[in-house]
């Protein structure tokens, strides 16, 4: 298997044609608003900004700040990561010694909606998710059929995948991962070194997902598997799968995939020989991921309040996904196009020094 991310390698999940089109031919053609975990109260010692961002990564806006008002990159809080090539929202996090600053602030294309108190700093993942509004251009007439294939998605699920997104330039970034893992690479910034490892996690994932759906697993549990509740966030281990399929078939429980790290047990099992043939074709075992604490990932969520809205050139695609998860998955399924390809995503690679440590 290669480490190169390439959409043609990971199995789809509704089968028929797509609506074709293009993306990201203006940053306003990709909306993106983070939907927090919970609301500021308005009193407390960290400062709230709530941001409008064009053109920039999260990452370049911390730096901003940093710079300009003179605060330590590590007490800059964020939930998330935003693309560049879009109008994305969200919320930052500053001590509150730092409001009387904020007049001083100025970054072309990034606006400040609302400033606010809290009682903690935000930290990643403290979302509940994002809203994407995406223009879909270069496919007029196609509303109807990204509508009903969207709906077919909102009961059915998507694969979790990462996006290309995550694997930087060209999609290389798994490929100089694992020479880090073996000790081959040059590099010597922990965080980059720890990006790098983690797209190697991304890619062996993707596999795996791409993996249940050719073998029929997608809605689905076999023995070994560690599912996950949807409703509570509890995981367990599935011992009777004939049992617990139609849980899965009901959305009540998914499947997981093991993002390998020191501190994540392997499946084991049916599920253990799947995740076992899945690294062997990258000739990889877990023991190589003891740089990593590892967690664990749904194989796959469903989007919410969607809807399609037809446009001249093509239509706009509007919905929710829970924190971690990437629209490039929903959209591939609508549009059955290389989305973001590593050819075309040249601007779009995340900052890897802003990466999260952890595992979204």
């Amino acid at each position: 298997m290669t480490l190169v991310f390439d959409w043609s390698a990971l199995a789809q999940l509704v089968p028929g044609e797509g609506t074709g089109g293009v993306l990201r031919q203006s940053p306003p053609d990709f909306r993106v608003e983070e939907v927090p975990a919970y609301a500021p109260c308005g009193a407390g010692e960290f400062v709230y900004l709530k941001v409008e961002k064009t053109g920039h990564t999260t990452a370049h806006v911390v730096r901003e700040l940093c710079t300009q008002l003179g605060v330590r990159d590590r007490d800059v809080g964020v939930a998330g990561l935003k693309d560049r090539h879009a109008v994305t929202t969200q919320w930052l996090s500053l001590p509150g010694k730092f409001e009387r600053h904020l007049g001083q602030f100025a970054l072309e294309g990034v606006r400040v909606l609302e400033v606010t108190r809290h009682s903690n700093k935000l930290g990643l993942g403290h979302l509940h998710g994002n809203r994407f509004v995406v223009r879909v251009r270069e496919a007029q007439g196609q509303a109807d059929r990204a509508a009903a294939i969207l709906a077919e998605l909102e009961g059915l699920g998507v694969p979790n995948y990462f996006g290309p997104q995550r694997f930087g330039l060209g999609g290389l970034n798994a490929e100089e991962g694992l020479r880090v893992l073996r000790g081959e690479s040059r590099l010597r910034d922990p965080r980059v070194r720890r990006f790098l490892t983690s797209s190697v996690q991304s890619a062996v994932f993707n596999a795996f997902v791409s993996l249940r759906l050719q073998r029929g697993l997608f809605d689905r549990v076999v023995a070994g598997d560690m599912a996950k509740k949807h409703a509570t966030g509890g995981v367990f281990m599935v011992e009777d799968a004939e049992r617990e399929t139609p849980r899965a078939q009901a959305r009540e429980i998914s499947a997981t995939g093991t993002l390998f790290g020191r501190k994540v047990k392997p499946l084991t099992l049916v599920a253990g020989e799947l995740e076992a043939e899945t690294l062997a074709g990258f000739g990889l075992s877990p023991a190589a991921f003891d740089s990593r604490k590892g967690d664990r990932r749904l194989t796959r969520v469903f989007p919410s309040e969607a809807s399609v809205a037809a446009e001249q050139d093509g239509f706009t695609a509007s919905f929710t996904l829970p924190k971690g998860s990437f629209a490039t998955s929903v959209l591939r399924e609508i549009m059955k196009t290389e989305v973001d390809s590593p050819a075309s995503q040249g601007a779009q690679a995340d900052d890897p020094l802003m990466w999260p440590e952890e595992n979204e």
